[in-house]
This record gives C-alpha cells, structure tokens and sequence, in this order.
C-alpha cells in the first residue's frame, strides 16, 4: 500500500510555476559549469528527521500523522518504514538517502539481537534500492541515545562502553558496505564534558583518536573504500563537545594522525552554533582540502539550539555553493537535508514542501554562485586587494626569501607603509545582491 496515494513524482516546471508540489529552480538535468544540477548537489533524505521525527518537544507530545508506522519498535514495522522512505525519495527524485542504525533498526534485549534486526532491515533497504536506484550517501551510528552513552561512547570513563561503541561501529560499517555506501559520519553526540572537574581531557581524546584508528584499521580489512567524515557541532548534548568546529577536528586529526583519512561533514546549524558562518566552515575545510560533504539546515537566530529547519534563504545556499564549487564540488559527499519539519507541520504531504524548498534553494544558490563566479564578480576584487603580495617584498615573504632583518631594512628605507585601499565591504554585497 502507498504510502503517499495522492502524490505524484515532483516535477520541474520553472520559476514560474505556482505549484507548491514542482520544483521552480531545481532541473536535476541542467548543466552549471559543466555537470548537472543533480551531480552537484547529491542530495540525500536523512531518516531520522523525516522518518523517526515525531514533533515532540520538552513541551509536548508528538504531532506527526504517519499513518504507514504503527508506532510500535517491531522489525515488521521497520521494514514497512523502509518502503514509505523509498516512495517519498523515489517521487522526490533524491538520488541518495542517509541514516543512523538505530534510525532504521531497533535496538534488541542484546548485541547479538540488535545486530540480527539490522541485517533483518538492511535486507529491505538493499531490495528498495535496487528497485528504485537510490543510494546510500553514508550510515552513522547512533552513539548518544542509549543511556549506556551517558559519559559519551569513545571518550567514555566505563571503558565497556568504549568497547560496545567499537561493536556498534564495526557492525554499521559492515551494513553501510553492503549497501553501498560511499561515506561514513562520525558525530560524536556525547563525545565532550559537561564538567571539568570530573573530567581527564586528554585521556579521553586520547582514545578517541585510538577509537578512529580502530575504524580506520577495520575498514581497510572488511575492504570498505568510502570517505570517512567528522560532523562538527559546539555544543548540545554536552556543554563542550571535542568537534566544536572544523578548526577543531582538523587540528584533532592532525594531533592523532588521522588527516589522511577523514574529511568534515559541515552543517549549518552547528556552524551557528560554534559563532561562525557556514560559509566560514566551508572555507576553513576546503582551503584545508577537507571539505567532505554538507548538512543542508539552518537555524533560527532568535533561537538558542540546534533546531534544524529546512533552508530556504538564497543568500545562505548561494554563498554556501560558491565555497563548494571554489574547492571543486562535494562528491562523494552531498548536500544532506538533516532538517526537521516544524512541530506545527505535522501532515505527510508537508515532507514534500520541505524538502521541495530546500532543492530549490540550493539549486537558485547554485545557479547564483556560478553566475557569479563567471563574471569574476567577487573574484576580480579580491585578487586586486592582495596585488601586492604578487610583487616586491610581499613575493618575497611568501616565497621565504625574507626575514626579520630584510623586512626591518625595508622599512626603514621606505620610511611609511603604501597607502592602505579601501575593503568596499557595502559595494560588494550590493554586487552580491545584483544576482539575487
């Protein structure tokens, strides 16, 4: 039985459709800089959100009507899941998809039990994707739900749960192999301290840099070949999370030697979060060569927390494309929609308004950002602010061929610096703002 009856696959009909059930910017086969729109963006449906998300809150139970889920934690219902997922992905025409194990699976009495409901569940996602052609665009494992995961899992004080985080992990690779994913996230949901006082930083560290390795050592021998990706958020659940922001992981990974073998997965909410732009999260990892992959949300500003809602500001996804397309695009990561509905929009069919809206935001920054980057509109003025590192004594810092005493001797001949330029800051963003 369908899950969405009513719905028929989402079609593109221009800019100026008034159909809230089409695409207006998002031509999966239009070309931008020579590839199309859908080999940009790879966007991918999370499961969490979109199937496990029930619109409680602290202040309320759940609102969602999903009249395909029986509410109930039985393999049988989790496989029914699946094939509601794929309808909405397949009538989406999302060509990837992204899930935590706990999100499509439920946990069992035992290890053991758990592992065989995965396998149960995996089975069906493995027949939805050979029938409708979506992919796994990577599998995460929920290390932060359970209350085992209180003091964290790899940075854990109990070493036990270290040691069922470490089985938890080995069995999502496996899964996440067999379906074919072409990357694997790690968020450390509880890997960071409430409390210093009870709390041995560097131990903890210490062995969540061994944890990776371990991970890094597995994959090699099951032969799973996918891009390993760190998610860096600030803060919630603890109040210092250790991957507070891409500056942080990379400086972690290259403390623990693991650089060679993780990039960032960027999300916009925890760019916020860690008091940055995610344009300078996107920045940071690409001019680092660690640009992996993107959660596509936004926050509300007037909000404190992480709330996840669907972006649809096309300043944000125009500047979020002109870092990707800079740094030579995504893949294999994507443009991964960890966004949830509204409390308040609690109807199957306001899936597919959030999700439409999101494509289409970031297929209009798409277009922008490459609109832009054609007529140098940005680049131009950038270049010409640093012509003087090109030349003279800026060539020859950059170059290594000056010194303390080289510079001092320049200065002193010169007597006084050239006259600074102006940044132009109001002139730019009112160019930025031509293309919009």
């Amino acid at each position: 039985m369908a899950a969405f009856p009513d719905i028929e696959k989402i079609r593109y009909e221009g800019p100026e459709s008034r159909n809230p059930l089409a695409f207006r910017w998002y031509n999966e086969a239009e070309e931008v800089e020579g590839k199309t729109m859908k080999e940009h963006l790879r966007f991918s449906v999370v499961y969490w959100h979109t199937f496990r998300g029930t619109g409680s809150d602290p202040f309320g139970a759940a609102t969602m009507v999903r009249p395909w889920d029986d509410g109930s934690d039985s393999v049988e219902n989790a496989q029914n899941r699946v094939r509601a997922a794929f309808e909405l992905i397949e009538k989406l025409g999302a060509p990837y998809y992204a899930f935590h194990d706990r999100d499509v699976a439920p946990e069992g009495a035992t290890l053991a039990e758990t592992n065989k409901n995965l396998d149960a569940v995996a089975k069906v996602l493995k027949e939805e994707q050979e029938r409708t052609g979506v992919k796994l665009l990577w599998g995460t494992a929920n290390l932060f739900s359970n209350p085992r995961y209180m003091h964290g899992a790899a940075t854990s004080c109990n070493a036990d749960a270290f040691a069922f985080a470490a089985s938890q992990v080995k069995k999502c690779l496996e899964v996440t192999k067999e379906l074919g994913g072409v990357n694997y996230v790690f968020w450390g949901g509880r890997e960071g301290y409430q409390n210093l006082y009870n709390t041995d930083m560097k131990r903890e560290l210490d062995h969540l840099g061994r944890f990776l390795h371990m991970a890094v050592d597995y994959a090699k021998e099951i032969g799973f070949t996918g891009q390993f990706l760190i998610e860096p958020k600030p803060k919630e659940p603890t109040k210092h999370q250790y991957d507070s922001d891409a500056a942080a992981c990379l400086n972690f990974l290259r403390a623990y030697d693991l650089l060679d073998h993780f990039k960032l997965n960027l999300e916009t909410n925890h760019a916020t979060l860690a008091g940055h732009e995610m344009m300078h999260e996107l920045e940071y990892a690409g001019m680092q060569g660690a640009l992996g992959s993107i959660d596509a949300n936004t926050g509300d500003l007037l909000l404190g927390w992480d709330t996840d809602q669907f972006p649809t500001n096309f300043y944000l996804t125009a500047q979020s494309m002109s870092v990707i397309l800079k740094y030579g695009g995504l893949a294999p990561g994507g443009v991964n929609f960890d966004a949830k509905l509204r409390r308040e929009s609690f109807e199957p069919v306001d899936l597919f308004h959030a999700h439409i809206g999101g494509m289409d935001a970031f297929a209009r920054g798409l277009k922008i950002a490459a609109a832009m980057r054609k007529d140098g509109a940005l680049d131009d003025f950038v270049k010409q602010r640093y012509a003087s590192w090109d030349g003279g004594i800026g060539k020859e810092v950059e170059s290594g061929k000056a010194d303390f005493n080289t510079l001092e001797k320049y200065m002193l001949d010169k007597g006084e610096i050239a006259p600074n330029q102006s940044g132009r800051q109001e002139m730019l963003e009112n160019i930025v703002n031509w293309y919009l």
